[in-house]
């Protein structure tokens, strides 16, 4: 029997708030609540819906959520459980952006974030890593693979934030090699209009790096970062390098989606505001691309011009995030971090150390190095 509005929002709540360690863990409780412990999807249903969200553009844990709510209880469940599955972590981020991100924050919260920061790259080259073998597993040609892959990771280091470009060419390419003959309207399904996200003329510039985290980012997770980072630090200067390695711990740490880091850029531009204008262009095309599309999905997993403009945008994703570990470690403000850095790599590729746990360590050692060397 499916579950009514009330134990919607108060199961995908709970998972909201205990969702720590990203996207594995959220589909893991997801798996549990839906399949294992009530059966208000099949196992095949299930694993369908993880494949068809990993096609789309965005944050592919929320996507799941709104779309297992919509199979509850249609778009009015779509949109309470995804807003219950979001909001736990964007009050959590808020609040410690507030404290994390002030620059004159005392010194052991300076510390604790320099710390965090420093096990990021170590972080963002495991995510990239963690995501070779299944790409690989079903790409077509193995040497455009790679040329995939290097242009992602050159693409992170001299584009800056229009890096997102290099995503949709070689998805376009990849599809105009397998689809020599498709018709112009058949690449209709792969743009996402613009101008609905940047309507907000006081904020228009944090919507715009919004909507570039919400709508164009395939791979979800640390592909948001290089979109971020350089307007965040560079264009716009709303943050310190620093401060920007903290935003992403904060980000990591956190339950709920990894995209919530964009809420945490969002309030050092502005604010409360910032926040809430980031969190809502970045979740909006999520909750779009559900309403108008679950009941498509099926038919997306079979659409092969789907299929190969991923198979081209995936390698492309995969090198922006391992590139993306470089230039986070570009943002190291004392010498010590290198080396808790390389602490992190350990932790996170030889010992299997999770997120959460690594990036919380390295917040308690950074206060003690920060307290003694400062």
């Amino acid at each position: 029997m499916k579950p009514n509005l009330p134990v919607v929002v108060r199961e995908w709540t709970r998972i909201g708030t205990l969702g720590f360690g990203g996207p594995p863990a959220h589909i893991r409780m997801l798996r549990k609540l839906c399949v294992e412990d009530n059966s208000w999807v099949t196992p095949d249903e299930f694993e369908d819906a993880v494949a068809a969200v990993n096609l789309l553009p965005g944050p592919a844990s929320t996507q799941l959520a709104i779309y297992l709510a919509w199979k509850q209880r249609g778009k009015v469940g779509a949109l309470l459980g995804g807003l219950s599955f979001i909001l736990p972590g964007l009050i959590a981020i808020v609040i410690l952006s507030y404290f994390f991100l002030d620059s004159n924050a005392p010194g052991w919260i300076i510390g604790a974030g320099l710390g965090a920061g420093a096990a990021i790259p170590a972080i963002a080259l495991s995510a990239g890593w963690s995501l070779v073998s299944p790409s690989r597993a079903r790409c077509v040609n193995s040497k455009r693979w790679y040329a995939y892959l290097i242009l992602g990771v050159v693409a992170v280091l001299t584009l800056g934030s229009w890096a997102v470009l290099a995503i949709i060419l070689c998805g376009l390419i990849e599809l105009a090699i397998r689809h020599k003959n498709m018709s112009p309207s058949a690449y209709s399904v792969l743009t996402t209009p613009k101008a609905a996200f940047v309507t907000l003329s006081l904020t228009s510039s944090i919507a715009w790096v919004a909507f570039k985290v919400g709508a164009l980012s395939y791979g979800g997770g640390f592909v948001i970062i290089p979109l971020m980072q350089f307007d965040a630090v560079t264009k716009y200067h709303w943050m310190t390098g620093s401060q920007f390695l903290t935003a992403v711990a904060l980000g990591q740490v956190t339950p709920g989606p990894v995209v919530q880091t964009v809420s945490a850029v969002g309030f050092a531009a502005a604010g409360i505001t910032g926040a809430l204008v980031a969190a809502f262009v970045a979740f909006a095309p999520s909750f779009i691309f559900v309403l108008l599309g679950a009941k498509h999905f099926e038919n997306l997993l079979k659409n092969s011009r789907v299929r190969a403009f991923i198979d081209g945008a995936g390698p492309v994703a995969i090198g922006l995030i391992i590139g993306s570990a470089f230039l986070l470690g570009r943002q190291f403000s004392q010498t010590w971090q290198y080396g808790l850095l390389a602490v992190a790599l350990g932790a996170v590729f030889a010992f299997k150390r999770g997120t959460v746990a690594v990036i919380a360590s390295a917040a308690i050692v950074g206060v003690l190095l920060n307290s003694l060397l400062s």
